[in-house]
């Protein structure tokens, strides 16, 4: 990944060019921008003269293709037309992405709503629900110009920007990369053993990204959309200790099999998924600190703490790795 994608980017993405980038469209912001909580890209809702509410998401530079952000766009408009509650760019004169002085940008009808619960039962079978709506349409095909997850895209390239992480202290590159380095052939012996699915994912479907409204729940933010296995639309869902994550899991998935077959040994992914998750964050943030907005939001990344911390996650997964999935049945 080269620095063009960075951060210096967004230098130039000032108030007034925002607005101007919003007027182009025939549509006349009244209210201020609320920037909404977003590192990837820069993320503003505001109120137009018509009183109507818009999220305004203007994309980072180099990050992915147009290509792929059509396809992104084009999965919403598919699961809008299923009716799967999910927030979908508008089409403005036919078109979802928009170009205004270099950047990038698309609406998106504002969604309200409060956090979803996941400690609520009630709320989690009907997350489950509609995940399996999502993924009864979306398993009949792939994407085309979108990643597909697995230990290479996932793992490898956040292990190679780590290793090239300037803030890990001295004393703790070597351990870290080689325990980093375990973890992730453990993941990849793991993964080898297995057949998952292959579909079209949300791929980033933790609760922050689900809000409850008053209809039930509404899924935002396909910009991690990708192919893989279905149990990634799904484990992020689990917290707590393992009896916790047991119950959650039934009802998550009693109410997914309303609508899609879960396949039982793709639980021999959860922590996998986990593993390639952390490795994936840990190259992210690394990636993205020229960023100004990254050392301000993320100071404890270049501590000493942190990366000591890392180092005793990283062999606690391997450990984790080690022990029995989750079942369906419980123990």
């Amino acid at each position: 990944m080269n620095t063009g994608d960075a951060a210096f980017h967004f230098n130039g993405l000032t108030p007034e060019l925002i607005m101007n980038a919003i007027e182009s469209l025939g549509i006349y912001p009244e209210s201020g921008l609320l920037p909404l909580n977003s590192y990837e890209n820069r993320v503003y809702q505001f109120r137009c003269d018509r009183q109507q509410r818009y999220v305004v998401k203007f994309y980072r530079p180099e990050r992915w293709s147009d290509a792929q952000i059509l396809e992104e766009h084009a999965f919403a408009f598919e699961l809008q037309a299923a009716e799967i509650p999910l927030a979908a760019p508008l089409k403005i004169d036919g078109s979802s992405l928009h170009y205004y002085e270099g950047y990038r940008f698309t609406l998106f009808p504002s969604v309200g709503g409060r956090s979803f619960e996941v400690d609520n039962l009630t709320q989690l079978e009907a997350v489950g629900q509609f995940i399996g709506r999502m993924h009864q349409y979306a398993k009949d095909s792939r994407f085309k110009a979108r990643l597909s997850l697995s230990p290479q895209t996932y793992g490898t390239t956040g292990l190679v920007e780590i290793a090239a992480c300037p803030l890990i202290p001295a004393k703790l590159r070597q351990p870290i990369l080689d325990e980093a380095q375990a973890l992730l052939q453990q993941v990849d012996d793991i993964w080898k053993q297995q057949t998952p699915s292959r579909m079209r994912l949300h791929g980033d479907l933790h609760p922050g990204n689900i809000l409850w409204t008053p209809d039930g729940p509404g899924f935002v933010d396909l910009d991690d959309a990708c192919n893989g296995p279905a149990v990634q639309d799904l484990w992020m869902m689990l917290s707590g200790d393992r009896n916790q994550q047991q119950l959650q899991l039934e009802v998550l998935l009693d109410a997914y099999n309303e609508f899609s077959d879960f396949h039982p040994g793709e639980l021999k992914l959860i922590e996998c998924l986990r593993s390639l998750r952390l490795l994936h964050y840990n190259g992210w943030l690394s990636r993205r600190w020229q960023d100004p907005a990254f050392p301000r939001h993320f100071p404890w990344f270049a501590t000493e703490d942190y990366w000591q911390q890392q180092l005793q996650v990283l062999r606690e997964q391997q450990q984790q790795l080690q022990q029995p999935p989750l079942s369906l049945v419980p123990y």
